[in-house]
């Protein structure tokens, strides 16, 4: 079996954040915990994933501080899983994922999941990199400066 290389100290946040969520069914968990799953059953049904390999994921996101167990929000005796502001804050990275899909993984007419905005039911637009002067911007406008070593 192949050892898992750990990307927590390296000088890339892009590969940092592979190191937390750099799976599928991490990415899958998260989506559907934005979308209000909070049970572990939940969790299972609406993703097919092996017991084992969810309880792995959700232990791996709840130490990395991406997801936290909380009381019942029913008032039982069941805990559940609450995204924290680090795992909220990966909602734009789902957005950028669903957007690249829809863009380059569907014939034209091919039916698909919308986001919406739950005030008007309106599709939400487009995500776009800005400057700091709202310019819009693409990769090639862009570089990486590394740290000095």
């Amino acid at each position: 079996m192949v050892k898992r290389i750990s990307f927590g100290n390296v000088d890339c946040p892009v590969a940092r954040a592979l190191d937390v969520i750099g799976d599928w069914w991490s990415l899958l968990i998260i989506r559907d915990a934005l979308d209000g799953a909070r049970r572990f059953g939940e969790f299972q049904n609406g993703l097919g994933i092996a017991k084992g390999m969810l309880s792995t994921r959700l232990r791996n996101l709840v130490e990395s501080g991406v997801l936290e167990m909380a009381p019942a929000s029913d008032g039982s005796a069941y805990r559940e899983y609450a995204l924290t502001e680090k795992g909220r804050g990966l909602f734009l990275v789902i957005v950028a994922l669903r957007q690249w899909g829809e863009d380059h993984l569907y014939q034209i007419n091919e039916p698909r999941s919308l986001l919406v905005e739950t005030e008007t039911g309106a599709q939400v637009a487009r995500l776009e990199l800005q400057a700091q002067t709202g310019r819009p911007m693409t990769w090639s406008d862009t570089r990486v400066v590394r740290p000095a070593s």
